[in-house]
């Protein structure tokens, strides 16, 4: 095979070419035999990002940021699904920019969470340091300068609609962190009818007061996105929509009464095991649940173009951190939980008709703090002075052509390491054992170049521990 460039690799990996290789992903289940093979139509045309460095109107723009639950890097059709369809995620792609090597903040839902909301690494708060958080006591500490109370400060009117996880009432909550509104759930999973949550309690709210509503969580969260969309806004606003979609438990539209079978044992006091859905679930139930989630973020952007308010809306669909067991990856390795490209690279488009063309990818490395700094910027914020960001803005790149300024992305998850640098990615697994990868090269992280670059391996490891230094350490035990 000859030799391929980065850029031209990542555009084959990202752009459907990889259908062809359909069942080799690491799901139990073969995709189906009536599989296209094909490319698809939201990656044909793409073509290199380039800034259009045009003038806008001046007009600040509403920003709607989309988190899909434990979404896999490859679960949608223009990433390389062959059995999954997502064609309004694609048409969003092919209006906008896709990019193929974005990732999240960490490598599971609030600690993710806590690096888009402060747009600083999890480990420098309390509350990020748990992997995720599963009691009363962890949290947002409610005096952090968030994304939304910065630019509730610049003007904007700010609302988090579904999935919250960075903590419990009576101490934690969007309303005490910069949101003017919220509804939906505090804990990082429920089932998808009672709305039981991982707490054994009911976990559906509005505001800090328990709101009844026991149809498929997916689709109230739609309808309550389309209301705020649709709505006569006299400023402009953020929007945060986070849908539990496809975390487990496994349940789809019609699933309700597995869900009653579900929300028996959580009451039973078998929270954890039940939610987990260990006894269920299937490659083609998640495909269903995938489906629905892009038809439901359909709903929202056809809201969003019926109110007028599409030209200038930065809409931005990514996942809180990779997939879990019936996700396909190919041809990363790894998932949810891990510090391998499958847990942590994951599917990012964006939109914003105003000042960005669309039918473009990019291949540049970004990561989920590099949003919150990019947002302040383009809604006029200014982050804290006594909260410096780690993120970087993708501003200048996305509205002025500038370069991205060469810099390190970096993660810490229990015992787990990484840190890529360009193109190389230091790792050191759970074991305590360090590698060396070229992504540009094998993203699947099957070419251990540790002890052919020591010297690199050494530079890159000592970096890590450089900024691991100056984080929060993990409670004792």
């Amino acid at each position: 095979m000859p030799e391929i460039s980065r850029r031209s690799f990542g555009g084959l990996v990202g752009g459907g070419a990889v259908t062809a290789v359909a069942g080799a992903s690491g799901s139990a289940e073969a995709a189906p035999a009536s599989a296209s093979t094909a490319p698809s139509a939201a990656s044909a045309a793409e073509r290199p990002f380039r800034a259009r460095r045009s003038g806008g109107s001046g007009k600040r723009p509403n920003f709607l940021f989309i988190l899909g639950d434990d979404l896999g890097w490859a679960d949608l059709s223009s990433y390389g699904a062959p059995h999954i369809r997502t064609p309004h995620l694609d048409r969003l792609a092919a209006q906008g920019v896709r990019f193929t090597q974005a990732y999240a903040g960490s490598a599971t839902c609030s600690p993710t969470r806590f690096s888009l909301y402060t747009g600083r690494y999890p480990g420098r708060t309390p509350g990020g340091l748990a992997e995720p958080i599963g009691n009363r006591t962890q949290g947002l500490d409610p005096n952090h300068p968030t994304l939304a109370s910065l630019l509730k400060q610049a003007g904007y009117a700010t609302a988090l609609i579904g999935k919250w996880h960075c903590g419990w009432l009576p101490d934690h909550s969007p309303t005490k962190s910069g949101w003017d509104e919220f509804f939906g759930n505090f804990g990082g999973a429920l089932e998808y009818f009672s709305k039981l949550g991982q707490l054994g309690d009911y976990d559906l709210y509005e505001g800090d007061a328990e709101y009844k509503d026991l149809r498929y969580y997916t689709t109230v969260l739609t309808e309550r996105a389309v209301e705020y969309v649709g709505r006569e806004h006299h400023q402009p606003w953020l929007l945060n929509l986070n849908f539990t979609t496809p975390h487990w438990p496994w349940l789809g539209e019609d699933d309700e009464e597995t869900g009653a079978e579900i929300a028996a044992k959580v009451r039973s006091g078998n929270v954890l095991g039940a939610l987990l859905h260990n006894d269920g679930g299937s490659v083609r139930k998640y495909q269903e649940m995938v489906e629905n989630l892009d038809a439901s973020v359909g709903k929202v952007l056809d809201a969003l173009r019926r109110s007028g308010q599409e030209h200038n809306t930065v809409v931005v669909f990514a996942s809180d951190n990779g997939g879990e067991r019936f996700s396909y990856l190919w041809p990363l390795r790894g998932g949810k939980s891990e510090l391998l490209e499958g847990g942590i690279r994951v599917p990012t488009v964006l939109r914003w008709p105003a000042r960005v063309d669309g039918h473009q990818v990019s291949h540049e490395p970004v990561f989920s703090p590099d949003w919150t700094a990019t947002l302040l910027e383009l809604g006029g914020a200014r982050p804290a002075p006594t909260h410096p960001l780690d993120g970087h803005s993708l501003a200048g790149y996305l509205l002025r052509g500038e370069e991205l300024p060469e810099r390190d992305l970096f993660w810490r998850v229990g015992g787990n390491r990484a840190l890529r640098r360009g193109d190389w990615k230091y790792y050191q697994d759970s074991a305590g054992k360090d590698h060396l990868y070229d992504l540009s090269r094998d993203q699947r992280e099957q070419a251990d170049l540790a002890t052919d670059r020591p010297e690199l391996l050494a530079e890159l490891k000592a970096a890590w521990e450089r900024t691991a230094g100056s984080l929060l350490p993990y409670p004792a035990g």
